[in-house]
């Protein structure tokens, strides 16, 4: 199962990648694929052909974990 997520990196527009498996705490780099824009643009300082991309952790401020289209499709139960 692949996870989607938004790196927000120091100085640069947040990036949506998707990784195989969750970066653990002692991981040094987020390896992603797929890099782009929140809107779904290129990347405007990385070749568009590029594939995969691998950043340093030292260089995020923080990630976040997208909902997955499985996650998204959970009905809740409203008491009426």
């Amino acid at each position: 199962m692949s996870f989607t997520l938004l790196l927000h990196i120091a100085n640069e527009e947040p990036t949506l990648v998707e990784v195989e498996k969750l970066p653990a705490a002692t991981d040094t780099l987020i390896i992603g694929t797929n890099p782009r824009r929140r809107d779904g643009k290129d990347l405007p300082n990385v070749a568009p052909n590029v594939i995969t991309i691998i950043w340093p952790m030292s260089r995020m401020t923080f990630v976040e974990v997208m909902p997955s289209s499985e996650e998204e499709k959970v009905v809740s139960f409203v008491r009426e």
